[in-house]
């Protein structure tokens, strides 16, 4: 039986906003007021077969894995909205950490789930982690030598994208076309989220998973008065991951850094080169954690979803 916990959450829509956007009319970013121009792409429920990455029979039939799509799982935030001793990816979400739940996703679920479906497996992951941490990670890393690999983060987020890319990079050379960027304050993100917005990344170059955005945004210059009402049918709200051609996002960073450009996520830099970026309906529950409410609520969906527990060593 469903939580009332988690009834209220989905009725009362609580996820966090920071993340919602105003399509520009020149992106490529779609909504359901500009559908002609390009399709999202929605997961299939988690109680349906997961072999169907797209709505679209081409994109199911193309689509072969994961063989040239490297993962980053940024874990070096500081997480001060939580007002917790650690920051939020190592705090104790049911039966493990946070960040936990992102690992064995791509570590042991992703793989298993490629095995008995026929698809190429992930080729590398790197998790960029500050290096205070990571010695406790070492153990985890060793395990899975030769898949799973450090980075250091940035002063920014942009800056542990690049510093993990550059990893990745270097680890499975070019063989790896594409990077797919998580955030580890996302446990709950699942296979068919995952293989969807790799498969129109593969399609497209670029892709993002996201949801339109359920509450209404007002605009305020001064946060006093109301300018105006943003027309919600083109907001949606971006998750992770984002998944992007390393070629244009090598070159999107230089062109970041020469003009000085201020970018909020990954396909940002994508947008600021003029090339296209798929959006890929995704599902609500892939909140992100970022109070200590959000911890309940996530305890809430796995319970719901009778997730196993999870056990890295």
């Amino acid at each position: 039986m469903i939580s009332i916990k988690l009834i209220l959450w989905l009725q009362l829509s609580l996820l966090p906003f920071s993340s919602a956007f105003l399509s520009p009319l020149n992106t490529a970013f779609v909504s359901p007021a500009d559908s002609s121009r390009f399709q999202t792409t929605t997961p299939h429920s988690p109680t349906t077969s997961l072999n169907l990455a797209s709505s679209s029979d081409e994109a199911t039939n193309s689509f072969a894995g994961y063989s040239n799509v490297g993962f980053l799982i940024l874990a070096g935030g500081t997480g001060s909205r939580m007002k917790a001793n650690m920051p939020k990816q190592f705090l104790t979400l049911k039966s493990a950490p946070v960040l936990h739940y992102s690992l064995h996703l791509f570590l042991e679920k992703l793989p298993s789930y490629c095995k008995e479906h026929g698809l190429s497996p992930p080729s590398q992951v790197v998790l960029v982690m500050d290096p205070k941490y990571q010695p406790e990670y070492q153990p985890i890393v060793d395990k899975y030598e030769g898949r799973l690999a450090f980075a250091n983060p940035g002063k920014e987020r942009q800056g542990s994208v690049e510093n993990g890319l550059n990893k990745l990079v270097e680890l499975a050379g070019p063989s790896c076309e594409f990077v797919a960027v998580h955030d580890s304050a996302r446990p709950l993100v699942t296979i068919a989220e995952i293989e969807a917005v790799v498969s129109d990344a593969q399609s497209v170059g670029a892709a993002v998973l996201g949801v339109p955005c359920k509450a209404t945004i007002k605009e305020s210059d001064d946060g006093v008065l109301v300018q105006r009402t943003i027309p919600r049918a083109r907001l949606w709200e971006v998750h992770t991951p984002q998944v992007v051609k390393v070629e244009a996002l090598l070159r999107g960073f230089e062109k970041v850094e020469k003009e000085g450009l201020e970018v909020t996520d990954d396909v940002s830099i994508i947008e600021a080169l003029g090339e296209p970026v798929k959006l890929t309906k995704g599902e609500y529950t892939n909140l992100k954690i970022t109070t200590p409410e959000d911890m309940d609520v996530a305890g809430a969906i796995l319970s719901d979803r009778g997730e196993e527990e999870i056990k890295l060593v």
